[in-house]
Parts: structure tokens; sequence; C-alpha cells
């Protein structure tokens, strides 16, 4: 130990010494550590992209294949003929189904936004204060939030307020974002809404104020920080200083947190969806939390703290499929008449999807790069200290022993 402190402080002073002769400063033996990991991690990644890439390739190749034998084996060219119509009867089919959910999806987004949906404000006000890698975090519960809401009977009217900077870029990366059917503001919450003050309620674990119920009148804003806990407590005293309403959700009354006492933004919205759908939190509750954060019912403690966790993000809304039939279904909008544009579609409706995905992996890699994390992964210490409402109150900032260091 004392070697290598010795070591680095000579390193150190060699480093002080080039500067001043005009050289480049030498590494620092953490330095060089910090850079090899960066650089093993950048390879790693390379590799598995390659590796998916190759499987995706040979996968298409091989039901290509498959495809071509079936229609080499068919006994006559009118049994060929009626393959061929069969599978671009099929894929019209699909894009028929497709085209219907697209439409009943926007019936209900645009009910909502009419005034049937609670309103759910998700304030992105906090760029500034995160991390390339947490803005990617940030960003990638965002998606999900918007996919469970498309698939909701009762979906909010979600607001995405203080979109600016860079958080307002990552947004942009996301294929069909332009489309979605949710409000989008450069400016804050306050003026979005001040002719509305009285009815904001800030989301925290904070609060002293639990939430019994969620009220239609009411816009409950949802704290988008994805901070390791570096900004404890911010959004309580950002919804202080502003003179509005704080409070917090009843999960302690119905459910204590085992191991883990980290919730994403997405489990948080998806939790208030739930809820005003059954008007149960505990059904609400035991819904989303994942089985092995649930410890036992009816337990104590209403203050758990609950944090933006990337780790958790996939199981907040099912999972990456979510993501990729909404999108899809945004960036797809045009249906197909001609049979030949059918047939070619066929042929490549598994790398459209492909070229998606990656699309949306895209804007993970970039925070990738700057955390040296898996962008798949979630990284866990994407702490949000994110007043996310869990089901409609509890902040992530305030939040997560595990993730932020919060205290229940």
């Amino acid at each position: 130990m004392a070697d290598d402190a010795a070591s680095e402080q000579a390193t150190d002073v060699a480093a002080a010494g080039a500067a001043d002769e005009g050289q480049p400063p030498a590494m620092s033996k953490s330095a060089r550590k910090k850079l090899l990991k960066q650089e093993r991690q950048a390879a790693q990644k390379a590799a598995r992209k390659a590796a998916e890439k190759e499987r995706r390739r040979a996968d298409i190749e091989r039901r290509r294949r498959e495809w071509e034998e079936a229609l080499a084996a068919a006994p006559s060219e009118e049994a060929r003929a009626e393959m061929v119509e069969a599978r671009r009867q099929t894929r019209r089919e699909r894009v028929g189904r497709r085209a219907e959910e697209r439409g009943a999806r926007a019936e209900r987004l645009r009910r909502a936004a009419e005034g049937a949906g609670q309103k759910v404000v998700l304030d992105l006000e906090f760029g500034d204060l995160m991390r390339p890698n947490e803005i990617h975090s940030l960003t990638q519960q965002i998606m999900y939030c918007y996919a469970v809401n498309g698939r909701s009977t009762n979906p909010a009217h979600l607001w995405l307020t203080g979109c600016n900077g860079e958080m307002a870029t990552h947004l942009q990366w996301i294929p069909g974002y332009d489309k979605w059917m949710i409000e989008k503001e450069a400016k804050s919450y306050l003026e979005a809404f001040e002719d509305r003050k009285e009815n904001l309620v800030y989301l925290t674990a904070d609060a002293e104020t639990v939430l019994d119920d969620l009220d239609m009148s009411k816009i409950y804003i949802i704290g988008g920080l994805v901070d390791r806990n570096r900004w404890k407590g911010i959004t309580l005293k950002k919804a202080v200083d502003q003179g509005i309403q704080c409070a917090k959700l009843p999960i302690g009354n119905y459910l204590k947190m085992s191991s883990s006492q980290v919730l994403t933004v997405n489990q948080v919205f998806e939790i208030m969806l739930k809820f005003v759908e059954t008007r149960d939190w505990k059904t609400s509750f035991f819904h989303v939390i994942p089985q092995r954060k649930r410890g036992e019912a009816e337990a104590g403690n209403d203050g758990v703290d609950i944090s933006m966790n990337n780790v958790d993000a996939a199981e907040g809304a099912e999972n990456q499929g979510d993501l990729t039939k909404v999108f899809d279904e945004d960036v797809d909008d045009d249906d197909v008449d001609d049979d030949d544009a059918v047939d070619e579609e066929l042929q490549e409706e598994d790398t459209d999807m492909a070229k998606k995905k990656q699309c949306i992996r895209h804007e993970n890699g970039e925070a990738e790069d700057a955390s040296t994390r898996p962008a798949e992964d979630h990284s866990p210490g994407a702490a949000a200290e994110t007043t996310t409402p869990t089901g409609g109150a509890l902040p992530q900032a305030e939040q997560s022993k595990e993730s932020n260091g919060a205290d229940d």
C-alpha cells in the first residue's frame, strides 16, 4: 500500500517535472488502470455487438434459405404461386393488425389528452446535474414510460417539461420520438401550468404527506434526476422553494421492500397507471414491483425510498419487446399496398427491426462510452434522485440505499 502510494506520488512528481519542461505529463497509476479498464470494456462491447450482428445475419440467411428450399420443393408453379400469395396475405394481415393497434392506441392517447387521463409530468430540468451516462439512463426510463402508457387501457396525459440541452438531444435520438403523442415543453412545469400551480403535486419520498388516492384534478410531477445520490433531497427542496405540494406513495402500508429498495421511474409511472385502473394500491405495487424486491405484506415504514436504477429498468416495462413494438409502430406508419413491396418487406423485415433496435441502442452506446458500462446492462449505479413517484409519490433521489445511499 505504502509502495503504491509512493509510486503514484513519484509519478505525479515526474508528471509535474515533465509539464515544466513542456512535455506531456505522464499518467498516474490510477489513471492508467482506469484507461485500461475502459479499453477492455470497449473491446468487450464491440465483440458483443459483432457477435449479435453475425447471429442476426445468420438467422435471416437461414430463414431465407428455408423459404427458397420450400419454394423449390413445391410440386408445381401453381403451388409456388399459392405459397407466395399466402405469404403476402399473412404480411398484409399483420400490417392491418398493426394499423388497427396504432389507431386504437392513438385514440386512447387522444382521449387522455382531452381530459380523460391523469396528468403526469416528468420534470427534466436536472440535465445540467447529470453525467452523460446518467442522462442516457433517464432517457431509457422515459422510453419505458411511453411504451407502458401506450399499452395502457387508461393512459395518462404525459408531459415532458424542461426538455433542453443534452436531455433534449438524447430524446431526439429515439426512433419515432417526434411522433410521440405526449406533451413536450422546453419550459418548466411552473410556466406550463402557471394558471394551475395549486394543483401541482411533486412526488418525493422525503415528503411527510402520504398519497392515499390520485386526484384527477391534480398534476403529479416525477423528478427526472439520475445522480448516485449526489443531490439527495433536491426534489423536496425544489418543491418547497417553489411553494407547491409534495407527497409520497403509501408503499410501506402494503409491503416491505426486501434487499434492494430501488424502483425505476417507469415502475413508479406504471404503478400510477395500475392504480388508475384498479383503485387499489396493493394490487398496483404487487403488479409492478419485482418479486425479488418484495418483502412481507402489510409491513410498516411508509417512507421507502425510490431510486432510478437501470439494472431494473427492463423489469419496469416488462421487456425490450415493448419498446420495439411501440417504436416500430411509430417509425413504420405507412401501410403497404403493392404486392412487390410486401414481398420485399417480408425479406427485409428482420433487418429493419434489427436496425431499429440498434438505433435505440445507439443512444445507449453514446452513454455507455462515457460511463464505460454496457448500455443494455442498465448500470446499477445510476441512481435517480428523481422524485419519481413510484406509484405516485416516491422520488428517486431521495431514495434507495442501495443505489443512492438514502435512508428509509
